[in-house]
């Protein structure tokens, strides 16, 4: 959403902006990285969000780029990382640093975000090390995916428009990739890595 950075509470893990959209104001949860990022108070920002619902709560996250609520939705698939400890992830570890930590089994770089404890660390190691490579083209030597890679991109997005979460539409994509070599149609890629998805 495009709104105004109207006020903003920081802490060292993560904090708090409140952006104003068309004169309603939104108390938006983000990590440290994406406040450092929005800006100074009163300006105009481009903020991707993330609503989390519950019983008793509706909360809403903020992130600087698409490609951090997808960090976040990963994280979050694992059991023990709530939305607290991804944000606390990401605010203390750049992206390509997390990558490059779940890609090498680095479970003492995750464990320097506030909240992770060495056995949740190595658990988000262990649990993301294979996602983690599709999504960021580290892990396992796989061809990067984002929103903007072409082809590998746009199959990623037909996967998750079709309701797969982002994790595993990059996984499906990559190894559709590796198995029809570079240069395949959109097509080609969706069907296989349907097919790869289903099993």
């Amino acid at each position: 959403m495009i709104a105004k950075l109207t006020g903003r509470l920081d802490s060292s893990s993560a904090g708090h902006a409140v952006i104003d959209v068309g004169g309603v104001g939104y108390l938006v949860e983000a990590s440290a990285r994406t406040l450092d990022a929005l800006g100074p108070v009163g300006g105009d920002v481009t903020i991707h969000t993330e609503m989390l619902v519950g019983e008793d709560f509706l909360r809403l996250l903020g992130f600087a780029k698409a490609e951090e609520r997808d960090w976040f939705r990963l994280l979050t698939s694992v059991q023990g990382v709530g939305a607290k400890v991804a944000l606390a992830i990401l605010s203390a570890l750049e992206i390509g640093d997390l990558q490059r930590a779940l890609a090498s089994g680095d479970s003492a770089m995750i464990a320097r975000a506030n909240g992770v404890g060495p056995k949740l660390a190595q658990r988000i190691a262990h649990e993301l090390k294979d996602k983690a490579g599709a999504l960021g083209g580290i892990a396992g030597g796989g061809p990067a995916l984002s929103a903007t890679s072409g082809p590998l991109g746009d199959a990623v997005a037909a996967l998750t428009g079709l309701g797969f979460k982002p994790g595993e539409a990059s996984t499906a994509v990559a190894a559709a990739s590796e198995e029809l070599g570079a240069g395949a149609s959109l097509d080609a890629l969706v069907r296989a890595a349907l097919r790869k998805a289903a099993k």
